[in-house]
């Protein structure tokens, strides 16, 4: 077989491994830009149950229960609390 007949042959069956191979980084592309899709709708539908529920009671709560958390750790720290503002949490080191 002559060499350009070869060569030509190579170059066919290269075009076609990259235009399958671009096919399928398009796919898996769509796949994932489906998934993040997914995902963001989840994360919607979670932050719009949360708000029409969420409460400045229910704040304050999850407010406190995140602060003994904090004080319970293993790193030394200062949590200093005042009325109505948000709490400073300051390094002891």
């Amino acid at each position: 077989m002559p060499a350009s007949v070869k060569n030509a042959i190579e170059s066919k069956i290269n075009a076609e491994q990259d235009a399958q191979k671009m096919e399928f980084v398009l796919q898996k592309e769509k796949q994932e830009a489906d998934r993040k899709r997914v995902e963001a709708q989840g994360i919607a539908d979670y932050q719009r149950i949360i708000s029409e529920s969420l409460t400045d009671k229910q704040l304050q709560y999850e407010q406190i229960k995140t602060m003994k958390e904090l004080a319970a750790s293993s790193n030394a720290k200062i949590i200093v609390m005042g009325k109505g503002s948000t709490p400073m949490i300051l390094d002891a080191k």
